[in-house]
């Protein structure tokens, strides 16, 4: 069934990848809401454009004829953030504005709206043999996670209230061609064949690539069994921190100069530098279970982990 497609977040890194494979698809056809001054890459796709987003956006001109609502826009996960009240920040993009573009998209009559959350409405971490499911208790523990996890409850409640369904997927890292953060800065220090100390840990980490995180944000536009369900989503293939790092630098072409040191070295000296977050991502788990996923969607990842990490040393190496 051919659809009508409003997509936010159009110029993200998800988004953006979801707006390149629907238009080139050309099986439904899209509009894509850009912000501010921001620009598309491509040609010929209609846009909205606008100026803020919280709860005094106004969508009603834009959702007419609307069948899903893709919406990938958010006040994203930062590092340092400078925010006096980052929860409140977060709120008024992630809760505030998602679920005022919800109701007005539910008032228009849009059959199904399709919200991309995260992992960290899980929490922040499993222990080694464990994973998170989609119908685990909610346990975040950033703002992020939190406003992630209260527009979660809202759309359900709207769910319940109007006639829209609701899907929710929560990705764990997304990587691809053009990532930015943490795995890019991976990737120059493997180019560089520059020493890392990360040769002795033995986690377990759950990752997606972009192109498999579209292919199920697709699947979800017309599946039956997507209606009101939550789900997870990897690449069906877990890695340690030694072994990611191992399999990009055979997808750089560059030997793997990794040293073995204990873990409990790595996070007493990023205790002392006040890099307990980094820590964590390094040594810690974090695994999610997407039985659910595959059985109800019958959906697989099409893209193995060796082909998404080839595709993104490629575009790494082609934009130096």
């Amino acid at each position: 069934m051919q659809n009508s497609i409003l997509l936010t977040g159009a110029t993200g890194f998800v988004g953006g990848a979801i707006l390149n494979r629907l238009h080139h698809e050309k099986k439904h056809s899209v509009v894509a809401v850009i912000r501010g001054d921001s620009h598309l890459q491509m040609q010929n796709v209609p846009t909205v454009r606008i100026g803020t987003f919280d709860s005094d956006t106004q969508w009603k001109e834009n959702l007419v004829g609307s069948d899903v609502i893709i919406h990938s826009a958010a006040r994203v996960h930062v590092m340092n953030d400078t925010e006096a009240n980052p929860l409140a920040a977060f709120r008024k993009v992630n809760v505030e504005g998602t679920l005022n573009l919800a109701r007005q998209a539910a008032a228009s009559g849009v059959r199904r709206f399709i919200f991309i959350s995260s992992i960290k409405v899980n929490g922040e971490g499993t222990t080694l043999g464990t994973a998170y499911n989609a119908d685990d208790a909610p346990a975040p523990v950033d703002p992020y996670g939190i406003s992630k996890m209260e527009a979660e409850q809202g759309l359900r409640k709207l769910a319940e209230e109007t006639t829209m369904e609701v899907v929710i997927i929560r990705p764990v890292l997304v990587y691809g061609p053009g990532v930015k953060a943490n795995f890019l800065s991976m990737m120059r220090w493997l180019n560089k064949g520059i020493p890392l100390p990360f040769g002795a840990i033995y986690n377990s980490r759950s990752l997606v690539a972009l192109d498999n995180l579209v292919d199920l944000v697709l699947t979800c536009i017309n599946h039956p069994a997507a209606a009101n369900q939550t789900f997870l989503v990897s690449d069906g293939e877990d890695l340690s921190t030694t072994e990611l790092l191992s399999k990009m630098a055979n997808a750089l072409h560059k030997p793997a100069r990794l040293i073995p040191v204990p873990c409990w070295v790595l996070q007493g000296g990023a205790a002392l530098l006040g890099k307990n977050g980094l820590s964590q991502r390094l040594c810690g788990s974090l695994r999610v279970d997407i039985t659910k996923t595959r059985n109800l969607l019958g959906w697989t990842p099409p893209v193995s982990v060796d082909e998404a990490l080839a595709a993104t040393a490629l575009h790494f190496q082609e934009h130096q």
